[in-house]
């Protein structure tokens, strides 16, 4: 199969697992911002944006090491053993410590605190057995996982808090139960206890895994510090209730992950096995522009879709979240190509090019929100997160070039720019006539950016039209 069949074919295997958690989100959503008062909603979002901060730290990122090791040995048997078995003499330990230390300076009531503790112990476990899956190159296991977490969670969330009314308390618990319920059928799929064995724990191993992932420890906490701080800057200068705005106004652009986490997942196994071919300059570069057209096309459908979604998807006193928007449209758009560019970091096993990228940009974050967050209030929040991941795209563009020497098409990224901006600002007016210039917009840039993209699409449906009619 050739190189860019693969990369499709994983991309779909892959946005099985991603799009339902998404879609997942927004089904939630009117339930959550529905039954929770601002402050649960509020409390509710820093506890899912929280265990992306403090999971990474008690783990040193090494599952981040299973993908990368493994997807060079996987037919080696006793080399996988080796690292799944030395990845999970590290993590159950360190997740005992961390849970200890997390009780103890978690407020709140016991009950609480026990679901929290429980959600975090789950996701741990289930991240950890999914990097080992796609290292397996199991995307389809992978995927299968993350649709039971999500399945599971919108199920609880209906039962717990839309019928039973629990509140916070059972938000919280539907996370926990679900996440624990995805990890037993993967663990069965991937024959997971075969894979460990404690004669194969040795500290040379541990030390090369942990010497490839704890640099992603500073990358993770720095995009804490850009998506988080933004959290607790707002929650500490506005209150909880403002957070609750400034999280739901994060909902909506959050879509466009949909397009871009499937393609990123896929791309790293794609970047990795490249990185050591002839050509492995000139294909990057085309994936760049190839994705930058991709996305840009999807976020124009979305920035025209606004209206009409923020009026399905949002109940309750939430208004002012729809100015915010426009803002983290362009934000949520760079980020995306940053993390492209995070892809050929990995491949090159340059992980401390991704934590001192990400560091720099989080630094910019920080200084914004806690300079602005007086006079102009949410939009420091919103503003410091669109200059900080446009730092990120910049910086990184630069910086990888030391790696590789990718072709930028700066006319074409200028354009598109200029465009996503225009759509941008007739989003934010909110008037109907803008709103229909928008969506005429939005339409004419996805199918100029991206008619190659539908013209496959196109003949792959036709030819399965053909295959059945014969």
């Amino acid at each position: 199969m050739s190189r860019e069949g693969k990369l499709v074919k994983n991309t779909l295997l892959l946005s099985i697992g991603t799009f339902l958690p998404r879609l997942a989100t927004f089904i939630t959503l009117p339930i959550l911002t529905g039954y929770l008062t601002k402050e649960e909603y509020g409390t509710y979002d820093l506890i899912t944006v929280l265990v992306t901060l403090y999971l990474p730290a008690i783990t040193l990122q090494i599952q981040t090491a299973a993908f990368r090791f493994l997807i060079e040995q996987k037919d080696n048997n006793e080399e996988i053993k080796s690292i799944v078995s030395n990845i999970y003499a590290f993590i159950l330990p360190a997740t005992v410590i961390g849970l200890a230390v997390l009780w103890f300076f978690l407020p709140g009531e016991p009950g609480i605190k026990l679901f929290i503790c429980l959600y975090f112990a789950a996701d741990i476990l289930v991240s950890s057995l999914r990097q080992i899956a796609r290292g397996l190159s199991k995307n389809l296991d992978y995927s299968i996982s993350a649709v039971i977490a999500s399945a599971g969670n919108m199920v609880l969330v209906l039962i717990f808090v839309f019928f039973l009314r629990m509140g916070l308390v059972g938000a919280v618990l539907s996370l926990a139960i679900a996440t624990a319920a995805s990890f037993i059928p993967l663990a069965i799929r991937l024959k997971l206890f075969s894979y460990l064995d404690i004669r194969c724990v040795s500290k040379k191993k541990l030390k090369a895994l942990l010497k490839y992932s704890w640099p992603m420890v500073p990358n993770n906490m720095s995009m804490w510090v850009v998506r988080l701080s933004d959290r607790l800057v707002v929650t500490a200068f506005m209150g909880v209730a403002a957070n609750a705005v400034y999280a739901v106004s994060n909902k909506i652009p959050s879509l466009l992950n949909v397009a871009q986490s499937a393609f990123t997942l896929a791309w790293q196994e794609n970047a990795s096995m490249v990185s050591k071919d002839e050509d492995a300059e000139a294909y990057y570069s085309a994936m760049f522009k190839t994705l930058f057209n991709l996305m840009a096309g999807f976020l124009g459908l979305i920035i025209c879709s606004t209206p009409l979604l923020f009026l399905i998807l949002v109940r309750g006193d939430y208004d002012d979240a729809y100015n915010q928007m426009p803002i983290l449209f362009l934000a949520t758009f760079f980020y995306a190509m940053a993390t492209f560019l995070g892809g050929i970091y990995v491949a090159y096993m340059k992980t401390k090019s991704v934590g001192i990228t990400t560091v720099a940009a989080a630094v910019c974050n920080l200084v914004i929100d806690l300079a602005l967050i007086h006079f102009i209030g949410l939009y420091a929040a919103s503003g410091s997160t669109l200059v900080s991941y446009l730092f990120l795209l910049v910086f990184r563009m630069i910086d990888v070039r030391r790696i590789v020497k990718i072709k930028y098409d700066f006319k074409n990224i200028i354009a598109v720019s200029v465009i996503l901006i225009a759509e941008c600002v007739l989003c934010y007016l909110r008037m109907p006539v803008t709103d229909i210039i928008n969506i005429l917009l939005g339409a004419v840039c996805f199918i100029v950016l991206n008619r190659s993209f539908i013209k496959a699409v196109g003949k792959k449906i036709t030819k399965l039209f053909r295959k059945k009619k014969q």
